[in-house]
């Protein structure tokens, strides 16, 4: 849809925080009516952009301008009233509280003076079909998984009257059959006149949704083209300012002996998984949102129980009951939920990477600062974290350097086995590339790893063998020369 008329104008928006230039004389402009992407490293300044225009924080310097009012002394409550809504990558819902409730909270509709629960009901039930999810209106928050709490963030935002939807990272935990879904509603939105501004570390969303993207770089603004008239490679160079070559680092690693092996593990989730891990394997595991996946990561760290089931650590059977004692059997969790599972937000980098591995570098109760200081250091540099400080907070970083702080952390503890839940969800294509590259440095150094992706483009290129799950239970094993996105999608599919 081509329009004239802005619905917002930066005009050279500048923020300062303590040692930090986050944006540095950004100016851009989004369309009535438009799709608009925002793309750049992590890092690049794309969530404080976000924060200045839902009001979070004010600029430094600079001005914008929405729907032809300055808004310079905006607040999250003007820049709601105004029709800003946002979905954010992750999550802000009330766990305790139904997805109904979660959804029409502050705005519920009434019937005099009482709650009009029926015509809620219906209209999340309309809402809910729309998407094409299973979702029970009446479920509690807490009991969903990440993929259907992030439905319900895109069905409260949508459920607004919004003139202008900002979608951080909208479809990292969905399916292919999802996004598409969310792709006619983005669409639907468009024809009815809302402005969208769509920020995605996936460029083939990019390409196949927006109208015009911009590119953030380092806290600049680097360009604004049609979306027909670039090409991948060359938003990839404005991006990351240089060229980056293929997607996945080649590797010929040889295959050892096998290193975990897991025979029956069943729990309520789970029935009767057996799988192999070989020495210098990068093992992928597929499957749809619900196939239980992330619960045999689990189950096989030791952080969810099993009622039956035997785990082998180069052929002896070991008995892990908990996290504690999987890392003391050399075993890793990188998981899916960053924020809430792999770091402690109100802690420095330094304590984020070594508290793992205290054990080690603790003697009578205290911690070895030297041994400290030298395992921040060097794990640091190895993932190339972006901070000013070791000491500065985990909740203050952007979401690619987190994951870096969550890899450097597990690095620290050298473990031999390393499970990725969804490793490089929310992070942007120059870091995937030093995420590849670690895997593989990982495994030619002898480790071994379990990989779990939705991106099936990333199990195909970085899998050695493929196993796919269904409903609990794996349904099959592919080697990579059998790998095709159709023969994951027939073994995940009923």
């Amino acid at each position: 849809m081509v329009v004239n008329d802005n619905i917002v104008e930066l005009r050279h928006i500048t923020k300062r925080f303590p040692g930090v230039l986050a944006l540095d004389d950004v100016s851009f402009e989004v369309r009535r009516g438009e799709i608009h992407a925002l793309v750049g490293e992590n890092g690049a300044g794309k969530s404080t952009l976000i924060k200045i225009i839902t009001g979070a924080h004010l600029p430094t310097a600079g001005e914008w301008i929405f729907n032809n009012q300055k808004m310079n002394e905006c607040s999250p409550a003007i820049s709601k009233a105004a029709g800003i809504s946002v979905i954010y990558q992750e999550m802000n819902l009330m766990p305790h509280l139904t997805v109904l409730e979660n959804i029409y909270f502050g705005k519920e509709a009434k019937h005099g003076v009482f709650l009009d629960k029926k015509r809620m009901f219906v209209d999340c039930i309309q809402r809910i079909e729309e998407l094409g999810v299973p979702l029970n209106p009446n479920a509690l928050v807490c009991n969903l998984s990440i993929a259907e709490q992030q439905v319900v963030e895109i069905i409260k935002a949508i459920s607004e009257d919004s003139k202008f939807l900002i979608m951080d990272e909208p479809t990292a935990p969905l399916t292919g059959t999802e996004t598409e879904n969310l792709f006619a509603i983005v669409d639907k939105l468009r024809n009815k006149g809302v402005s969208i501004l769509y920020i995605s570390h996936r460029l083939d969303e990019v390409f196949k949704i927006s109208d015009r993207v911009t590119v953030l770089r380092d806290g600049r603004y680097v360009i604004t083209m049609n979306t027909v008239d670039t090409t991948r490679q060359l938003l990839i160079k404005y991006m990351v300012g240089r060229e980056i070559g293929q997607d996945y680092p080649k590797r010929e690693t040889p295959i050892g002996q096998p290193v975990l092996e897991v025979m029956g593990y069943t729990n309520s989730m789970l029935k009767d998984c057996s799988l192999t891990l070989h020495k210098g394997e990068i093992l992928g595991l597929a499957g749809l949102v619900g196939a239980g996946r992330t619960e045999l990561a689990r189950a096989i760290f030791g952080a969810d129980s099993i009622t039956r089931g035997t785990l082998r650590l180069n052929g002896d059977t070991v008995n892990i009951r908990s996290p504690k004692d999987a890392i003391s059997f050399g075993i890793g969790l990188i998981t899916e939920d960053r924020k809430s599972e792999g770091l402690l937000l109100n802690k420095g980098i330094d304590f984020n990477i070594v508290y793992a591995n205290l054990r080690n570098i603790s003697k009578a109760g205290f911690v070895s600062k030297k041994k400290e200081i030298s395992i921040t250091q060097s794990n640091f540099e190895t993932m190339n974290i972006k901070a000013y400080s070791y000491s500065q907070l985990a909740k203050t970083l952007s979401g690619g350097n987190q994951q870096k702080v969550v890899l450097a952390k597990w690095l620290a503890t050298h473990c031999d086995v390393l499970i990725f839940d969804e490793p490089t969800r929310g992070i942007d294509v120059g870091a995937k590339r030093e995420i590849y590259q670690l895997m593989c440095d990982l495994v030619l150094e002898g480790k071994s790893i379990l990989m779990i992706s939705s991106e099936m483009p990333e199990l195909i290129g970085m899998s050695d063998r493929i196993l796919v799950m269904r409903n609990g239970a794996i349904k099959g094993t592919l080697i990579r020369e059998q790998v095709t996105q159709e023969s994951i999608l027939e073994l995940a599919t009923e």
